[in-house]
């Protein structure tokens, strides 16, 4: 069992590693199909481990100056905010409603994600992003220009982050990289290393909160996984940039795709 979950834990680090954010919606299925756990158990566990990856990622991203720090705190902020209200509705929710949620949001993910290289594509091929992006959140000499507009937004992204982080125990980063490339003119590197920050910080951030009121088991195979997350991650980040962008992303939706059908059949069903 224990060498299952450090296999269960490298993968999803890898991918995380390998992808920049895309990775982590894929820890609580891991733990739930590969170790039999329920969504709740699951939870605070796929946080730790995803969040400790995601801080080793953050790690190289400082190095080379992508991270927009104040951003990142301020949605991280308002992400820990809003991650308690998750957690409370995920425990008085059913477990079959939380499955079926989480399996929508998979698919939401996976389809941006294979839509995301198409855009890209497309954008090599005509015109760059940056002329096709609206720039809501205005950028000068790669900042933010900080007014009221740009607070309201970052804001929101943080609470919704922080809401779905709590309620599904993902790290967020399937809203905040969309949400910033949607509403800015930041590079992808910054967004993912920005993202990166903040997926870390509030899922740490939940994950302390998960074990102050008593929601957390700590066990060997917990911790194995998390062990697993942080190795997976060191090597993700060593072969990211190596392999072709568009076909990790694309082979990322298709695995997304999959274990969310997988989930439907184990909970609705193989009964």
């Amino acid at each position: 069992m224990l060498l299952i979950a450090l296999s269960l834990g490298s993968l999803i680090g890898l991918v995380l590693g390998l992808t920049g954010a895309g990775g982590g919606i894929l820890a609580v299925p891991a733990l739930t199909l590969g170790l039999g756990w329920s969504m709740t158990q699951a939870s605070p566990i796929a946080l730790l481990a995803v969040g400790s990856a995601a801080a080793i990622g953050v790690l190289s991203a400082h190095q080379n100056r992508l991270v927009r720090y104040r951003a990142a705190m301020l949605i991280s902020i308002n992400g820990m905010i809003a991650a308690p209200l998750g957690q409370y509705l995920a425990h008085r929710l059913p477990e079959r409603a939380l499955t079926l949620g989480f399996a929508v949001v998979m698919i939401i993910v996976a389809a941006r994600l294979w839509r995301s290289v198409a855009a890209h594509t497309l954008s090599d091929d005509s015109i760059s992003a940056d002329a096709l992006r609206p720039r809501r959140i205005n950028i000068k000499t790669g900042r933010i220009q900080w007014n009221r507009t740009s607070f309201i937004t970052l804001s929101i992204i943080g609470l919704l982050t922080g809401l779905t982080t709590g309620l599904l125990g993902v790290g967020g980063g399937f809203i905040i990289v969309p949400a910033l490339l949607r509403c800015s003119n930041i590079t992808l590197e910054g967004i993912v290393a920005t993202s990166l920050l903040v997926i870390s910080l509030v899922s740490l951030g939940a994950f302390v909160s998960a074990v102050t009121t008593g929601d957390v088991t700590l066990t060997l195979g917990a911790g194995s996984f998390v062990l697993g997350a942080a190795a997976g991650m060191l090597l993700g980040r060593h072969f990211s940039g190596k392999l072709p962008k568009h076909i990790v992303l694309r082979l990322l939706a298709v695995l997304i795709i999959a274990v969310s059908l997988v989930l439907l059949y184990r909970k609705f069903w193989l009964v």
